[in-house]
């Protein structure tokens, strides 16, 4: 694995999440000194803005609130294009959609990505989310190369532009892996994440109104089913992995 460049040159070469083994308990104030902790307790407090925002709303306005709360679903499990094109649908205003879903990608960043690091540095256990953060780990990996080429600009764009497996979390724990102070890093993170929610509100809200001849959810309909058709290709891949090569 390639490990990030060390803040601290004294400190050993930590484990990757998952792997770490028992070792003498980490203290209270070593792990809430560091400044991806910080990050974590807005990430969390973000969060927990969310959810407490979309309780009052069911009960002073259920039905806008449900259309917000399957945007967020929709961009958790499906990814944005996923809850755009289901927040145009649906009626939701063009500055609606956009700051749903920057608030959404904003807060699994703040969340996930402090705690990719704070496990890879061994100061919280994580074995229950090791699964999890092995495959963002190795999703990481597989683009840190070419990010690491470009530096702050190669990471703009793997955030920015909209492949599988290029979101801003991934993208942030590739920042981190190459070297970049978390500062920097949530900010080329952030700031891409942003542009690229702007474009495609552009893009999924006109395609919107062209398809709404058809049917008001045909854009969203599309989506789905090409997610579903992605999963169910990466599912094959995992089992049957890539052909034998010449001689194999």
């Amino acid at each position: 694995m390639t490990t990030p460049k060390a803040s601290h040159p004294s400190q050993p070469e930590p484990e990757p999440p998952g792997a770490a083994a028992v070792g003498p308990p980490v203290g209270w104030r070593q792990l809430l000194s560091s400044t991806e902790s910080h990050m974590l307790i807005v990430g969390l407090l973000l969060a927990l803005g969310i959810a407490v925002a979309v309780g009052i709303g069911l009960m002073l306005a259920p039905q806008a609130t449900l259309d917000y709360a399957a945007v967020i679903g929709l961009n958790l499990v499906i990814g944005r294009a996923g809850g755009m094109s289901y927040g145009f649908a649906s009626g939701l205003g063009h500055l609606d959609v956009v700051l749903c879903n920057l608030v959404v990608e904003t807060a699994q960043v703040l969340v996930v990505y402090p705690l990719f690091v704070l496990a890879w540095r061994q100061l919280i256990d994580v074995r229950r989310m090791a699964p999890m953060l092995e495959q963002l780990r190795a999703a990481a990996e597989s683009g840190q190369t070419r990010v690491r080429r470009y530096g702050i600009a190669g990471l703009f764009v793997f955030v920015f532009m909209p492949f599988w497996m290029t979101g801003p979390v991934v993208g942030a724990i590739i920042g981190f892996l190459i070297g970049l102070r978390p500062a920097v890093n949530l900010a080329v993170v952030l700031s891409a994440t942003a542009l690229a929610i702007v474009i495609y509100a552009r893009f999924l809200e006109q395609m919107d109104a062209w398809a709404s001849a058809v049917h008001p959810y045909a854009v969203f309909a599309l989506i789905v089913a090409l997610a579903v058709l992605a999963w169910l290709a990466r599912r094959w891949w995992r089992r049957h992995g890539p052909p034998p090569g010449p001689g194999e």
